[in-house]
């Protein structure tokens, strides 16, 4: 399978090995565009794989920071409390950039600057960027996608 994510429709699709489109959702890209490089909060383009899935059995909601879950839930009354706070919910797919020098290694390394398929808030606006360089997607469609999925499955980024 592949994924590739479109970011003038603000979609990601799921294709098997043929091509042929299996699912299609919603999700937001950067508020800052598209870039490469570290520190530019842009999602960063070209082709990538899945490097590690992370979250696995935690439930819905599981907050994230690090990587590693908070033991918090995620529910309304926790995101007034912390408002400025950019969550990352439910599972975690990080992405590693698979072209040296435009989206590896470098100044310019998508795993090393922490890009990642993650879940959001459900009263977060999809179909729209507005993320600090990762995916957002909700979360009822990456609980599908992260059990759809294998580790190194190709993920392209495309404008």
């Amino acid at each position: 399978m592949k994924i590739k994510i479109h970011i003038a429709t603000q979609t990601l699709e799921l294709l098997d090995d043929a091509g042929m489109l299996l699912h299609h959702y919603p999700v937001s890209t950067a508020a800052n565009g598209v870039g490469e490089k570290f520190g530019s909060y842009c999602t960063p383009r070209g082709k990538h794989n899945i490097r590690a899935k992370i979250g696995a059995n935690q439930p819905l909601n599981t907050v994230f920071v690090r990587r590693r879950p908070t033991g918090e839930i995620y529910t309304p009354e926790l995101g007034a409390q912390y408002p400025g706070r950019d969550w990352i919910l439910t599972r975690i797919l990080w992405l590693s950039g698979s072209e040296v020098g435009f989206n590896r290694l470098g100044a310019c390394d998508t795993m090393r600057r922490y890009i990642y398929i993650h879940g959001t808030p459900d009263s977060t606006k999809l179909s729209e960027p507005g993320s600090k360089g990762c995916v957002r997607m909700r979360n009822a469609d990456l609980l599908e996608l992260f059990d759809l999925v294998p580790v190194n499955t190709e993920v392209y980024i495309a404008n």
